[in-house]
């Protein structure tokens, strides 16, 4: 009888949370390729990729890709520019996707990005965050999972080369969360970063950026950083309204 209480109360802990999210996290949405269920509409999802057209995208240099819609997918090596941008800026968001590496890979997923213009000396990549995806099988800071520099993951959680992996971006606020393949690997509290080139526990990181006061709006952005990654699927739930 003990047994059975537990189920039942695991069950219903489970429900909750997939009629928070629409799903559980870390679980891939259940809509059709590249596109939404009913359910995920009526959740609030919003597709940012249709499969088919690069409607919507382009380079964070502002011309449209070199690159066409390649395998079904956004492969943003060869685009043209640091990374492929979604059109809109959106601040508080849960961001759902799956990508594939190529052997050698080095891109990664930028979340609040802005402005788009760089800094002298710097690139676009210094006014965003980043969640690292390479080809390691390490959890260090520039591993797959990583917030790049910042936070390391718990764990790498990819799937080798040529296998589809299921990542999710939680911006709430402060509060970042990523999950790789259904696990939470890593967490990040932008209050805590008070101080440029400085994390936390007082450990340096390259950027010159007090965490705490960057944006908490800006673009979505998918890197190209020297070798082909797939992305697919690609969808937002807004958690707040979308700054445009």
């Amino acid at each position: 009888m003990r047994m059975r209480m537990r189920t039942v109360g695991l069950l219903g802990l489970l429900a909750i949370v997939v009629g928070f999210q629409g799903t559980a996290p870390g679980v891939r949405a259940s809509g059709p390729e590249d596109g939404l269920s009913p359910e995920e509409k009526q959740a609030g999802w919003i597709l940012l990729f249709d499969g088919k057209s690069l409607d919507g995208w382009k380079t964070s240099s502002g011309r449209p890709s070199k690159v066409p819609v390649e395998q079904g997918s956004i492969n943003p090596h060869g685009c043209g520019g640091y990374m492929m941008i979604h059109e809109k800026t959106w601040s508080d968001f849960v961001l759902a996707l799956d990508f594939r590496i190529s052997k050698g890979c080095n891109s990664g997923v930028f979340i609040r990005t802005y402005p788009l213009t760089p800094r002298p000396g710097k690139d676009v990549g210094f006014n965003g965050i980043e969640v690292a995806i390479d080809d390691t099988t390490t959890a260090g800071y520039h591993d797959t999972g990583a917030i790049y520099d910042l936070v390391k993951p718990s764990k790498n959680a990819m799937k080798p080369p040529g296998e589809w992996n299921h990542l999710v971006i939680t911006c709430d606020g402060p509060k970042i969360a990523v999950e790789l393949n259904g696990e939470v690997v890593t967490r990040m509290d932008l209050d805590q970063w008070t101080a440029p080139n400085r994390r936390p526990d007082g450990s340096e990181h390259k950027f010159d950026v007090a965490y705490k006061d960057h944006p908490r709006f800006g673009y979505i952005g998918l890197q190209d950083h020297g070798a082909a990654c797939w992305y697919k699927n690609i969808k937002i739930k807004p958690l707040g309204r979308s700054k445009q």
